[in-house]
């Protein structure tokens, strides 16, 4: 069996609860000249050392920015007896490395075993900046790309061999990558794969420049792949209202033919779904409403009324939606039992640039918020703002980390750079609905020996709902 959880009837989660997680820790846009490092964190309540890095290990080269990760074996190579989930995958954004972590012989402490080098995927793909890795139920792994070696955008997808993990190639047609490219999530019983677009890596590299949108260099489009031809069937353009769409998630029901994506920069959710012709279409089902306001800083102000959408995840009973708002602050939990109309139930604030003694004040708010305060958790203030976000299989604890990019952070965050990001966990009410901040939990990783680090996506052990894929 792949993981250590499986779904009955796609509404029981069985599985045992979170001991502890896997998290990329990165300091490229610091001062400190330190290589990223993976780190380990105990999240078991009855362990001495909860809430706490038990190990961490640092890459053997600098300035990687490390980002997402994936596994070599999932749940889409359930009932193959030859497959073990025993080694994390690694991509780096900037550097273009592949790291194959071995986290089975001490999952407290995990080993390198393997680096891909960058002139690998620039020689024999034509690609770099690798972000998203997925494994693939023939046991191969693959991971979208977001550039060329110039930096300049493309969305490909580099196949590694599941047993060498040797660069095989591209997974799509010569000249049909998308152009741009970020997430992706396939659903093989749909024959159907769906992609997202971030933007070209040398204009996001070092922070946002406004104008880059204008010029073209972000991406507003999804883009639908045949699974089994590896053929671009369609572009879904989404608009001004769907620019920068970066996570997608399918259902987790393998019989689903929709799912959502969030849109950073108009601050929405989009559904896509199989039409009954048996293309595919995409809707706008959330808009988190722009909020008025002045503040000395221009940047900001132009920013403001975007809360920016960076990560979303459904829960694995396909009933909730979340999503952080990186800018404003919060993290919003949603009722998608009816899935053209999400239903708002459940929002916490733990940080962002909203905060009653930041730089902007609210003047109009047309969800009729106060101003939030600033968050502090076991006398620590909270720096930077939820982002990455990753579900307990029980749905009952959402674990965060306050990172969204290095190069970003330094730009929105200046005190996150100096501080460290920081790691926090929100009790669910998977009843009704309702998020709160669990006090007692905290991992700071301003506290780091080698200075401030900026922790990034979590990974369970056993898989999480944003790894497994289902057939």
């Amino acid at each position: 069996m792949m993981a250590q959880f499986h779904l009955v009837s796609f509404f029981l989660v069985v599985g045992p609860r979170e001991e502890i997680v896997y998290l990329p820790c990165i300091y490229r846009s610091t001062e400190i000249l330190k290589p990223d490092y993976l780190a380990t964190v105990d999240v078991d309540p009855k362990s001495p050392t909860y809430s706490q890095v038990i190990h961490r290990l640092p890459m053997p080269n600098l300035r990687d920015e490390l980002h997402h990760s994936g596994w070599n074996a999932c749940s889409s190579c359930f009932g193959d007896a030859s497959k073990t989930r025993n080694r994390l995958i690694l991509p780096s954004l900037i550097s273009s490395r592949i790291y194959v972590v071995d986290v089975g012989t001490n999952p407290r402490a995990p080993k390198m075993q393997k680096m891909v080098e960058p002139v690998d995927l620039f020689w024999k793909c034509g690609l770099a900046n690798p972000h998203t890795s997925h494994c693939l139920g023939s046991g191969q792994i693959m991971i979208s790309c977001m550039g060329d070696p110039a930096g300049n955008g493309k969305g490909g997808f580099v196949l590694l061999d599941g047993e060498t993990f040797e660069v095989l190639g591209n997974w799509e047609h010569p000249g049909e990558a998308a152009p741009f490219g970020y997430d992706f999530w396939y659903q093989p019983r749909h024959n159907v794969m769906i992609s997202t677009e971030w933007g070209a890596p040398k204009a996001l590299v070092n922070g946002f420049d406004p104008a880059h949108v204008k010029e073209g260099l972000y991406g507003s489009s999804l883009h639908v792949w045949d699974w089994t031809t590896h053929r671009k069937l369609q572009t879904l353009d989404l608009g001004e209202d769907g620019a920068i769409p970066l996570e997608v998630r399918f259902l987790h029901d393998p019989s689903a033919t929709e799912g959502y994506v969030g849109c950073a920069l108009k601050s929405t959710v989009f559904r896509f779904y199989k039409t009954p012709k048996g293309d595919w279409a995409a809707e706008k089902v959330i808009s988190v409403p722009s909020k008025k306001s002045v503040s000395p800083d221009t940047f900001l102000l132009y920013l403001s009324p975007v809360c920016l959408i960076t990560d979303i995840l459904i829960s694995l009973d396909d009933r909730f939606l979340y999503f952080s708002n990186w800018l404003h602050g919060d993290i919003r939990q949603y009722d998608i039992t009816d899935r053209r109309n999400p239903r708002l139930v459940g929002q916490v604030f733990l940080g962002g640039s909203l905060v009653t003694d930041g730089p902007v004040k609210i003047l109009e708010d047309p969800e009729n918020q106060p101003q939030p305060r600033p968050r502090i958790i076991q006398g620590k203030r909270i720096p930077g703002s939820p982002q990455m976000l990753q579900l307990s299989l029980d749905g009952r604890r959402l674990y965060v980390t306050t990172s969204l990019f290095s190069g970003w952070d330094k730009q929105f965050y200046p005190d996150m750079i100096r501080e460290g990001s920081v790691m926090m966990q929100i009790d669910v009410d998977t009843v009704n609905g309702g998020l709160s901040l669990n006090e007692n939990f905290l991992v700071d990783f301003g506290k780091e020996p080698d200075g401030p680090a900026l922790a990034h996506e979590l990974r369970y052990p056993g898989g999480d709902c944003t790894s497994d894929i289902w057939l």
